[in-house]
């Protein structure tokens, strides 16, 4: 991630933006290089919002109003040193590379505060079952997180596809004693995720949600919104982000779960006798 885009996610953080403001939010990181340089209006019209919009956005960010919020974008400090030299010289696959290191960092420093992972993962190990959401590229997320968690957690139930019968599997789940869904909300965000999310919280499901930023368009205030931001160098988006912040929940989540150890140690007793791995 760039330098400005990672400034801009760093001035976001621990705001409660309304889905407009995400969308301006969302916006500005994509914009990062220009994002000091638009207009009230100019903003305005790439987010597809109002100009008083923008306005109470930047008071949102604890500005006296936009002009103020585009003075600090202003005067932030530029990217330099070696580091920045090593970058322009790397070549676009190790760019790429370098990306995901930064990504990772930003990560690193957002669970500086393990309480949001914390909470998130009481919530999703208090759920009897526990139905795990990744549509498309969110796919092999969810299939990965349920694979793990269905070896600590009781009743894990994979949502990897789309169509008609999804609506009927989060029925099912919220009728048989589910409090929660966990979703992995990543672009490009099918509209099928939005539905699907509306849905789990008309039947009183919490949402705990990871997504590419704090500004996903599938996302409510009302979420346990965990952040990972993708990278985006290369022809298709890469995830190493989200998948750490995955495990990272999954870990919280055995703390949570007070046969989580004895339930692994008997899969592996059981694995050893049926020979399931290799020596």
């Amino acid at each position: 991630m760039a330098g400005a885009a990672a400034r801009l996610h760093k001035l976001f953080e621990g705001h409660r933006l309304t889905p407009t403001q995400r969308r301006i939010a969302h916006c500005m990181v994509r914009r990062a290089d220009d994002a000091p340089f638009l207009s009230s209006v100019e903003l305005a019209e790439l987010a597809g919002v109002s100009q008083p919009s923008v306005t109470r956005f930047a008071v949102a960010l604890g500005f006296d109003g936009y002009p103020a919020l585009r003075r600090h974008l202003r005067e932030a400090p530029g990217d330099g040193g070696a580091e920045a030299d090593a970058d322009a010289t790397a070549n676009a696959y190790q760019q790429a590379a370098l990306a995901e290191i930064e990504n990772l960092r930003l990560l690193a420093a957002q669970l500086a505060d393990p309480a949001p992972v914390a909470e998130a993962a009481r919530v999703l190990a208090a759920s009897r079952p526990l139905p795990v959401l990744g549509l498309r590229a969110a796919s092999a997320q969810a299939r990965g997180f349920a694979y793990f968690a269905a070896k600590v957690h009781p009743d894990v139930r994979l949502l990897d596809e789309g169509g008609t019968m999804l609506a009927d599997r989060i029925d099912a789940a919220a009728r048989a004693g589910a409090a929660a869904l966990l979703c992995f909300a990543l672009p490009r965000h099918p509209r099928e995720v939005l539905d699907a999310l509306a849905q789990a919280r008309a039947l009183g499901l919490r949402v705990v949600m990871v997504a590419d930023s704090a500004f996903a368009p599938v996302a409510r205030p009302e979420d346990l919104l965990l952040p990972a931001a993708v990278g985006t160098g290369l022809v298709f988006d890469t995830a190493c982000a989200p998948m750490l912040l995955g495990r990272v929940l999954l870990e919280a989540m055995c703390d949570e779960l007070p046969q989580a150890q004895a339930r692994l140690e008997e899969f592996d007793a059981r694995a050893a006798e049926r020979g399931l791995f290799l020596p």
